[in-house]
């Protein structure tokens, strides 16, 4: 169960409205993972995000993300854990099988990344529940790389890294039997650890169980969940939340919306004098089971994004750097141990604006972050909008962005910003028809 709402999003129009802001020639196929696919009016896929295809960070043992990935991994030793799932899913199993409301904001071009109309990069792990559970598997982690649009800082990129887990309980009194013995061990664990619990009603009114649920087994799955992923936070942040020594760690839950789970729930962890959101969970919802051919069952599961975990456990500043060759960055990490990266680059930002008309049929902003990252590549730090403006007589719009030219790994000359931010200028007026101010 990927977390669709870690990273708050405006209400965006469907699919099928965005279309005419692409004023540019699309080539007839784009090659992914060395397979052409053909081309249409829906497809946005960029040469930057082809390029990222087939990298997996995850599956690196000394890498910041591998190194957590099997840290939770060892966490949960009896699942199944599973990698390699091609990245390419049809938009019915990124959306329609997990229970996606046909307007959801998530199934817009401008936000996720379309190959054609048929097919899409995933946007999250749970793209391939609905195949896992048909399996017949139990218990099991997934972790893969995840494609979404979105804007351009230090913490948001458009190819991350989730980890997914799940784990089924039949319906009957074995299920019962199961959860009440699994229950008391995490129970049992739990409270001879140092750790302070936050916890909210397993089911409530605004939280509810699903109608076909037993009342009682609802509740221990739900109390399985929370038990089971308290025990993981003592695993990954246990001795490293930087409060003084012999302070617990605190976990606090709080109730949440998803699709594809109800009841959901939100998991924060209080780090180094502050709350952080660290995953979101739920009792997975029926219709995916049954989708899958999975009957008399009842399931929960979680997910969570790696980058955001590894950011805090290892002290990086710049999702960027995860995905660094520099010698610098990757010496500093070895596999199985957890260490705080020491920076190694001070090179100052270097600040360019560009200003323009937005063409008739408008410009969003996932647009022109995803030109810049095709121009700039990651010597593009931030894009952030400056202004924002409608002319009182003709009702024309404009906007501003200053973009932040900073390499990761060395220093970058204002000329050499200049060039490439003329280049940024060039494809903007060419791809989409904008006029500069």
């Amino acid at each position: 169960m990927a977390i669709m709402t870690c990273r708050p999003r405006l209400a965006r129009h469907v699919l099928r409205t965005v279309q005419i802001r692409r004023c540019y020639s699309t080539p007839a196929t784009v090659t992914v993972l060395g397979k052409q696919y053909p081309t249409d009016n829906t497809t946005n896929i960029t040469s930057s995000i082809i390029d990222k295809v087939g990298r997996n960070l995850y599956m690196n043992p000394s890498h910041p993300l591998g190194i957590l990935q099997t840290l939770i991994s060892s966490h949960f030793r009896d699942f199944n854990s599973m990698t390699g799932f091609s990245p390419v899913v049809t938009p019915a199993q990124n959306f329609d099988d997990l229970g996606f409301p046909a307007d959801h904001p998530g199934r817009a071009a401008t936000d996720s990344y379309y190959i054609n109309r048929d097919l899409m990069l995933r946007t999250h792990t749970s793209a391939h529940e609905v195949e896992v559970f048909a399996r017949g598997e139990r218990q099991w982690l997934l972790s893969a790389d995840v494609y979404r649009r979105d804007e351009i800082d230090a913490s948001h990129y458009p190819v991350f890294h989730q980890m997914e887990g799940a784990r089924v309980f039949s319906a009957d009194a074995n299920g019962k039997a199961e959860l009440e013995e699994d229950n008391a061990r995490l129970s049992h664990h739990l409270a001879r650890s140092n750790i302070v619990i936050e916890d909210v009603p397993h089911i409530t009114v605004s939280n509810p169980r699903q109608d076909m649920h037993d009342p009682v087994l609802a509740e221990l799955v739900a109390h399985n969940l929370k038990l089971s992923l308290n025990s993981l936070m003592l695993t990954l942040f246990g001795d490293r939340a930087g409060v003084g020594q012999g302070e617990p760690l605190r976990v606090r839950w709080i109730e949440a919306y998803f699709p594809f789970t109800t009841p959901s729930y939100e998991v924060e962890v209080f780090f180094r004098g502050k709350w952080l959101e660290i995953l979101g969970c739920g009792v997975v919802q029926q219709q995916t089971l049954d989708r899958a051919r999975v009957p008399d069952s009842i399931s929960w599961a979680f997910g969570l994004g790696l980058e955001r975990i590894a950011m805090i456990l290892f002290s990086i500043p710049d999702i960027r750097l995860f995905w660094s060759q520099d010698p610098r960055f990757s010496s500093q990490f070895r596999a199985g141990e957890i260490t705080t990266f020491k920076p190694y680059s001070k090179y100052p930002a270097c600040y360019k604006d560009v200003s323009f008309w937005l063409p008739d049929s408008g410009l969003h902003d996932n647009d022109f972050c995803d030109l810049v990252r095709d121009t700039a590549g990651d010597l593009v730090q931030d894009v952030v909008l400056i202004d924002s403006f409608t002319h009182p007589k003709t009702n024309r719009s404009s906007k501003c962005y200053r973009i932040n030219y900073c390499s990761m790994d060395r220093s970058l000359s204002n000329e050499e910003a200049n060039t490439i931010h003329a280049q940024v200028i060039s494809t903007l007026k060419d791809r989409f028809g904008v006029e500069i101010r």
